[in-house]
């Protein structure tokens, strides 16, 4: 999904101006901030003053925090956000196939609903993935096409420096293209739904701070070299997805590349959605399959699943816009600050606190903002 985000960070910049360039960076230092406040929320300390990691998932931190209202309030809260969330992102990337294979061969009588199909079923292996190892491979291969891509486009760039200027910076902006800049800005870093998996699987824990310290720094580096490069490129007729602007025989080779980077992409929402209904069905340690049937009928149930509500939803980029305007800007800054305050208050700092305060606020009207606007929007296409 960030790739996706990636490559709409150009047209961000046409309507954030020079303040896009400060929110690439801000985004990346307050979602590397909630990553580790996150994780924080794992560990408590010993009497000798050592942290012990007790607790082991998203769910495990709700639930310590919901205890005295309900001891699974929280957690399934967690759980039915994250799913969601996860399930949507699955649903974009076969919306985006059937788009990608039918803008790449225009001129086969296809639709781009029959696309999408073609799509899945290149998917369906998904079924059979049963641990993180095969995952992990996946998105290693997708991490090296995105980086293709990121490479074909900055190369061409470069290549038509000299009409670059400083002077396409817009100074006036439009409330509501902000708001729509802000959200593709601060969703291009979002990862904090797989982190306690991530720390939880690293051979030393204790460098997790560091390696998101440094994944962050350079994530940012890259954003904003991309996001530059372009709009400089092509200024006001940068478009919301910046492959469109490529002249057409490397238009064709981006998108086909995009289409193998939303495939290999795929398998991990798709995998990390499944494992949790899993394990709330099997009230069993969900990296265990005691029930392969089971385990079977979850994964092809929610691949099914993904697939009629890629064909039948209308609207779905709005509808996306919607639920992630209140899963993502939630899982991303009101759950983790506000867990760490429940948590950890007595231990924090008053600096401490009102970081976590304004990061609670900072996402409460990203996510009110978000709101608004896909609602306006979805009234606007049905009124």
């Amino acid at each position: 999904l960030q790739g996706i985000f990636v490559l709409g960070l150009p047209y961000a910049l046409l309507h954030s101006g020079y303040s896009g360039l400060l929110l690439i960076v801000l985004a990346a230092a307050l979602c590397c901030y909630t990553g580790k406040i996150l994780i924080a929320c794992l560990y408590e300390e010993h009497e000798d003053g050592q942290l012990i990691r007790v607790r082991d998932t998203y769910e495990d931190i709700a639930n310590a925090c919901c205890k005295k209202l309900s001891p699974s309030l929280g957690g399934v809260v967690v759980n039915v956000t994250q799913v969601v969330e996860l399930i949507m992102t699955c649903i974009l990337y076969l919306v985006a196939s059937g788009n990608l294979l039918s803008h790449s061969f225009p001129y086969v009588p296809v639709t781009e609903k029959t696309w999408s199909v073609i799509a899945f079923v290149t998917l369906l292996p998904c079924i059979f993935i049963r641990t993180l190892k095969i995952v992990s491979k996946l998105s290693q291969l997708c991490s090296l096409v995105h980086f293709v891509i990121i490479f074909v486009v900055i190369t061409y760039c470069l290549t038509q420096m000299h009409q670059w200027s400083w002077a396409k910076f817009r100074l006036s902006l439009e409330f509501e293209d902000f708001l729509v800049s802000v959200g593709v800005i601060i969703f291009s870093y979002t990862s904090q739904i797989f982190l306690p998996t991530l720390e939880g699987n690293m051979k030393n824990p204790g460098e997790f701070r560091c390696m998101l310290n440094w994944t962050h720094f350079f994530a940012c580096i890259l954003k904003t070299t991309f996001a530059l490069t372009a709009f400089l490129t092509w200024g006001e007729k940068t478009k919301e997805v910046i492959t469109d602007n490529l002249p057409s025989f490397l238009e064709t080779l981006v998108n086909l590349c995009l289409l193998t980077k939303a495939l290999l992409s795929y398998p991990l929402p798709f995998f990390a959605a499944t494992e949790i209904v899993y394990s709330c069905v099997s009230k069993d340690n969900h990296s265990n399959y005691r029930s392969p049937l089971l385990a079977l009928t979850v994964r092809g149930s929610f691949l099914l699943l993904t697939l009629l509500m890629a064909m039948f939803t209308p609207h779905f980029a709005l509808l996306m816009g919607l639920s992630g305007s209140v899963t993502g800007a939630a899982m991303t800054f009101l759950l983790p600050s506000l867990f760490h305050l429940k948590l950890k208050w007595e231990k924090l700092s008053f600096l401490e606190k009102c970081a976590d305060i304004s990061v609670f606020i900072l996402g409460f009207l990203c996510s009110l903002a978000g709101i608004v606007c896909s609602i306006k929007g979805l009234l606007e296409v049905f009124g």
